[in-house]
C-alpha cells in the first residue's frame, strides 16, 4: 500500500502543483497531518494518507467535470484506476461533501455512486482536511469555518452548505479530538 501513497502524492503534484499552487500547499499539509493522524486508524494508515493526497484532486482543470470536486475527483480516480472504490469514497465524501452535493442537486448522484463511510479514517480526514487552511496553516476548525466564509462570501454555494454541514462536520473532529486524547501522538 505505500505505494499506493506514493502514487497518490505524485498525482496530486502533477496535477494540483503548478495549476493551483495554493490548493498544492494545502494539500501537501492535509497529508502531512493524515501522517501523524496515521496511528489512530491502525491498518488504514496508508488510506488515510492516500486520500489526504487526493482529497482535493477534483479541482485541477483537467479534472473538473461538473464543477464539484469531491464528485469530479472521485470519479476521475476510478475512471484512471488510480483508486479503489474504498479510497474514492473516502474523497468523495471528505469534509462533509454530502452536503455541498446536496447544494448542488447532485446528493442522489454522489450517494448512488460513492457510498459513504462513517469511521476514525474518515474522521481523521476530515480533520485533517478542516484544521489546515488554504496555504497549509494549522487552523482551529472554528477559525477554518470562519476563513471558508469570507473567502467564498455570503451567498456562495460553499457557505450555505456549511451552514448547514457544521454540526456534522464538528462530530467528526471531536470524535478525532477524542482518539488523540486517547492515543497521545
Amino acid at each position: 500500500m505505500v505505494g499506493t501513497v506514493e502514487r497518490a502524492a505524485r498525482l496530486a503534484e502533477q496535477h494540483l502543483a503548478t495549476a493551483l499552487p495554493r490548493r498544492w500547499q494545502h494539500v501537501r499539509s492535509v497529508a502531512a497531518k493524515a501522517q501523524k493522524l496515521s496511528p489512530l486508524v491502525g491498518q488504514d494508515a496508508e488510506t488515510l494518507i492516500a486520500a489526504a493526497w487526493l482529497h482535493d484532486v477534483g479541482y485541477a482543470p483537467e479534472i473538473v467535470a461538473t464543477g464539484f470536486h469531491s464528485l469530479d475527483g472521485a470519479r476521475w480516480l476510478l475512471r484512471h484506476g488510480a483508486a479503489d472504490r474504498r479510497l474514492a469514497s473516502l474523497i468523495a465524501h471528505h469534509s462533509c461533501a454530502s452536503y455541498e452535493a446536496d447544494e448542488r442537486g447532485l446528493g442522489q448522484v454522489l450517494r448512488s455512486e460513492f457510498p459513504q463511510e462513517e469511521s476514525p479514517t474518515s474522521d481523521a480526514l476530515w480533520y485533517a482536511d478542516m484544521t489546515t487552511g488554504p496555504d497549509g496553516q494549522d487552523l482551529a476548525v472554528g477559525e477554518r469555518l470562519a476563513e471558508i466564509r469570507r473567502r467564498y462570501g455570503p451567498d456562495s454555494i460553499v457557505t450555505r452548505f456549511w451552514q448547514r454541514a457544521e454540526p456534522a462536520l464538528l462530530e467528526a473532529v471531536s470524535r478525532t479530538q477524542d482518539r488523540m486524547a486517547a492515543y497521545p501522538m
